[in-house]
């Protein structure tokens, strides 16, 4: 069971979280499927064993410090608690919006540079499906349909604060309970003391502010639209699930209080 479960993991592009829209099983949570003492024990020491190595691996990436130093900034700025989850890229973000293609781009738009970006996806797909079938025996089922994250109608809200993730450095999703921002904080591979001030981005305040539901990671529009929110890695969703509280709602902490 919990080789399966690293299997799963390590079979999805790159080192963002779990694409499905939703927070994958706590450790705890897979550990009680075990159907017995002796290995729910051995799943609970093999998973804080993983714990421990992804969060150091987090920490060369994400380093301790510029967390605290983007909250303390927002919750300033907003004069009230905030949240701040480290996003992953931006890059694979897929698209369900009238009028744009599934990478984000106008439908419509005859660009050279398109064209070459396609071409280069076209052979890399190819070179991928070749390799695939290579190590599955050819009974493999593959697609690189393109996992949706951002959908809505034509003109949606959401792609106001989708946007500006492309040119991020290091993208953090900021949220008060009254505020959302996109901020980015410059390289987290820095030490936080040598790097920039934290750039707003995008920011919207209530009533325009969208609805965080952190457990499927979405913030929804009042137009409909929504974004699914790509996480760092798996240790920033582990934090995210540490931030949530028994009704759902988000655990705030950390800023300015509002007095």
């Amino acid at each position: 069971m919990v080789r399966q479960e690293r299997d799963r993991r390590e079979s999805e592009p790159g080192a963002d979280a779990p694409e499905s829209g939703h927070l994958t099983p706590s450790p705890e949570e897979l550990a009680a499927l075990a159907p017995t003492d002796a290995r729910r024990r051995a799943a609970e020491k093999i998973f804080a064993n993983e714990a421990a190595l992804d969060t150091r691996r987090h920490n060369l990436t994400v380093r301790p410090g510029h967390r605290e130093r983007v909250e303390r900034v927002l919750g300033t700025r907003w004069r009230e608690p905030v949240l701040a989850l480290r996003l992953g890229k931006a890059s694979g973000l897929g698209f369900d919006v009238p009028g744009l293609r599934s990478d984000g781009t106008v439908e419509g738009k005859q660009r050279v540079r398109q064209f070459f970006r396609n071409l280069g996806r076209g052979v890399a797909y190819a070179v991928g499906s070749v390799l695939f079938l290579a190590s599955s025996g050819g009974g493999g089922k593959t697609s690189f349909q393109r996992q949706v994250h951002v959908k809505g109608p034509a003109g949606a809200l959401a792609l106001a604060a989708v946007e500006p993730l492309r040119a991020a450095k290091a993208p953090w999703l900021v949220c008060s309970p009254s505020c959302v921002a996109i901020v980015d904080s410059g390289s987290t591979v820095a030490d936080p003391a040598d790097a920039p001030e934290p750039r707003v981005l995008w920011e919207a305040r209530r009533p325009e502010a969208p609805e965080l539901r952190p457990r499927s990671r979405t913030l929804t529009w009042r137009d409909g639209s929504s974004f699914t929110f790509p996480l760092h890695d798996y240790t920033e969703e582990r934090y995210l699930r540490s931030r949530i509280g028994g009704d759902g709602a988000p655990l705030w902490h950390g800023g300015a209080a509002a007095t």
